[in-house]
């Protein structure tokens, strides 16, 4: 069984109410459908209610289990609209606008997941990284005890990065430009949390740099070893190893030579970029010509699972990502 099969299958163990606003898409009303079809999650589509369910009926996808809110008619609006004004007050937001901007279905979903009517969001397909990831954290905000908003990627491949693993963790390859020592243990901590959940394996925390264990001398090595430190102090639970090359990271008989008495020995599951730069590349180099498949970018640090989209995605890219949210959500816990 495959990582990403083994994701599906532990998300329809538990269902969880995921809204997704970009209901008049075709590729999000077939994940839709395919999501309710399957018991992977309890769906709620937020736009225009004539609209959707005209595009639903038109491709044969009408499902009772679907269900549709409208802003413009919902009665849960007024409230929705006082929260928004309250928590962007210092903003100043005024009341009218408020009541204008929760009639948007981002808002409107987003909304929906602070107040308890969903579990998780996904969104992305029609609107850019930007929008979905700003409503995000001015309305669903971060997890107590989390600073930063962070991205990662899961990267799949059917022949192993190194001994058994079949998954990898990539972080921050979609948000943080240029991490400072703090930020860049806020990332590493997330994507380890990332792993526990998703990959149901323990994770093993590699901060990458152009040096190992000091190895060289400069600035950007120093902002890595100190993360690492800053992380093994915040989570001495962790294996974390920092400040690291790549081939020290994921291959036990170089961590052997370059790292004696590695926490991780050459089995990173979480590889932590120093900077967007290294992140975005990586990734590609390993989706490219690794011949890996890249699910993401995925949002972590956030109160509840509120994930970006590629607008350039597939329906199945929303299938998998309903799938990874419903898992995130289920991590969350019951308050």
């Amino acid at each position: 069984m495959s990582l990403l099969d083994a994701i599906i299958r532990k998300a329809r163990l538990n269902p969880k109410r995921i809204v997704m606003c970009e209901g008049e898409d075709v590729r999000i009303l077939e994940a839709a459908h395919k999501a309710a079809a399957t018991e992977l999650a309890d769906i709620t589509l937020v736009g225009d209610a004539g609209r959707i369910a005209e595009a639903l009926a038109r491709h044969g996808w009408n499902d009772p289990r679907i269900r549709v809110v409208d802003p413009a008619h919902s009665p849960l609006a007024p409230a929705f609209a006082q929260e928004l004004a309250r928590l962007r007050a210092k903003r100043g937001m005024t009341a009218q606008q408020a009541e204008a901007a929760v009639r948007e279905p981002l808002v409107f979903a987003m909304l929906m997941l602070r107040m308890g009517h969903a579990d998780g969001s996904v969104a992305g397909a029609v609107h850019t990284t930007a929008d979905v990831v700003r409503n995000a954290i001015q309305i669903v905000g971060t997890k107590p005890g989390t600073r930063l908003v962070s991205s990662f990627f899961i990267m799949l491949r059917e022949e192993p990065f190194h001994t058994d693993a079949h998954a990898l963790i990539f972080a921050d390859c979609g948000l943080v430009i240029e991490p400072d020592a703090d930020e860049l243990a806020d990332i590493a901590m997330a994507a380890a949390d990332s792993a526990a959940a998703l990959l149901d394996t323990e994770p093993k925390v590699a901060l990458l740099s152009f040096s190992t264990g000091g190895s060289a001398r400069h600035g950007c090595v120093d902002k890595v070893r100190q993360a690492a430190e800053k992380l093994r102090a915040r989570r001495p639970d962790l294996a974390v190893d920092g400040d690291i090359q790549l081939d020290a990271a994921i291959v036990p008989r170089v961590a052997e030579s370059k790292l004696p008495g590695s926490q991780v020995g050459g089995r990173a599951n979480v590889l932590v970029f120093p900077n967007l730069d290294a992140a975005n590349i990586g990734y590609k180099l390993t989706e490219r010509l690794g011949h890996a498949t890249a699910i993401g970018p995925l949002l972590q640090g956030l109160d509840k699972p509120a994930n970006d989209l590629s607008r350039g995605c597939s329906a199945d890219d929303v299938y998998n990502a309903i799938a990874v949210t419903v898992v995130q959500a289920q991590a969350v816990p019951v308050e």
